[in-house]
C-alpha cells in the first residue's frame, strides 16, 4: 500500500510529488498522457517566478519532472477510472481503466482540466482538419494563411498573438466588447496589425468540405449574421475540470472539486490541487503552491493515522 497516490503530473501534481518525497512519503504519480499537463503546449511562460526571461512551457515542465524524478518520484502511465474510500479501513482504492487497483492511505487529485468545446456544427468533424486547441502545436501549419481564434481570456489573447508569427491575418472573435485577459496581453493584441477584432459575436458553425474553409458568426447586439473565410480555427473558451473519476460528494455544480484553504475535500484523506479546483485561477504558480499544500496536508493526515 502506498502512502500517497497523486493523479496528474502537471505543475500541481509534480510539486506535490516533490514535497511528498521530501517528507518521506512512499508515493506514486499516475499520468494519463505525458508529464507536464497543459503547460507543455504553452509557447512562453513569463510570469513564473525565478526566470528573468520567458521560458518555454515544455522546458519549465521538463525541469519540474526531472526534479521530481531525481528525488525518486515514480511516475506511471494510466487512466484512473474511479477513486473510492473504504469507510471501515480508510484505505483508498484507485481503480484504473484496465481494472487494476492501487491502494493508498491518501490521494491528491491534480488531473487538471480539458479544453471546453463550443458545441457548434463542424467543431468535432474538423478537429485535426483545421480545428485546433493549441496554436503552439499547430500554428506552423498556417504560414501565410488566415486563421480565427475564439475567446477573450489570457489563453485566447496569447495564442492569437502567437499565430501572427505564421498567419498573414488572425481574426479574434469574442462574444463581448471587452476582453477578460490581463492588460499586457490586450495591449499586444491591440498593437498587432495582423489581428482583426470581431467583438460582440458568437460562432454559429464551422464550415468546409473536407477541412475548415470558414466560420459563420452572429453579432449578439445587432443579430446580423456573416461569415469569415479562414483556413484554421482555434478555440480557447475555457476549461472543464477532469473530475469524472472522483466521488460526487466532492464536486460542485460545475463538477469542479470543492476544497478548503488547505486543499482538503469533504472526503478525509482526499486532497485536490490545480485547475480542477472550484475557483481556480489556472495559473502555474498557484497550481504548484496548491500541490505543495496538499502534499504537506497529506503528510499531516498520515501522521494522525498512527
Amino acid at each position: 500500500m502506498k502512502d500517497l497516490i497523486i493523479i496528474g503530473a502537471g505543475p500541481g501534481g509534480l510539486t506535490a510529488a516533490i514535497y511528498g518525497i521530501r517528507s518521506g512519503l512512499d508515493l506514486t504519480v499516475v499520468e494519463k498522457l505525458s508529464p507536464g499537463g497543459q503547460v507543455m503546449n504553452t509557447y512562453e511562460v513569463e510570469n513564473y517566478p525565478g526566470f528573468e526571461e520567458p521560458i518555454a512551457g515544455w522546458d519549465l515542465m521538463s525541469r519540474m519532472e526531472a526534479q521530481a524524478r531525481r528525488l525518486g518520484t515514480e511516475i506511471v502511465s494510466g487512466d484512473v477510472a474511479s477513486v473510492a474510500r473504504d469507510a471501515a479501513t480508510g484505505t483508498f482504492m484507485v481503480k484504473m481503466s484496465d481494472n487494476t487497483v492501487m491502494e493508498s492511505r491518501t490521494v491528491i487529485a491534480a488531473s487538471g482540466a480539458s479544453y471546453r468545446r463550443l458545441g457548434v456544427p463542424g467543431e468535432e468533424q474538423y478537429i485535426g482538419h483545421g480545428v485546433s486547441f493549441c496554436a503552439t502545436c499547430d500554428g506552423a501549419f498556417y504560414k501565410d494563411r488566415i486563421c480565427a481564434v475564439v475567446g477573450g481570456g489570457d489563453t485566447a489573447l496569447e495564442e492569437a498573438h502567437f499565430l501572427t508569427r505564421f498567419a498573414r491575418k488572425v481574426y479574434l472573435i469574442h462574444r463581448r466588447d471587452k476582453f477578460r485577459g490581463v492588460k499586457v496581453l490586450q495591449d499586444r493584441v491591440m498593437a498587432s496589425d495582423k489581428i482583426e477584432l470581431v467583438l460582440d459575436s458568437v460562432v454559429e458553425s464551422i464550415n468546409g468540405t473536407t477541412k475548415v474553409e470558414g466560420v459563420s458568426i452572429k453579432n449578439v447586439k445587432t443579430g446580423v449574421q456573416s461569415s469569415l473565410a479562414v483556413d484554421g480555427f482555434f478555440i480557447f473558451i475555457g476549461f472543464n475540470a477532469n473530475t469524472g473519476y472522483l466521488p460526487a460528494e466532492v464536486l460542485d455544480g460545475n463538477r469542479d472539486v470543492m476544497t478548503d484553504i488547505n486543499m482538503r475535500t469533504a472526503v478525509p484523506g482526499l486532497f485536490a490541487a490545480g485547475d480542477l479546483r472550484s475557483g481556480s485561477k489556472r495559473q502555474i504558480v498557484m497550481a504548484a503552491a496548491e500541490g505543495a499544500t496538499a502534499a504537506l496536508e497529506a503528510y499531516d493526515y498520515i501522521l494522525g493515522l498512527t
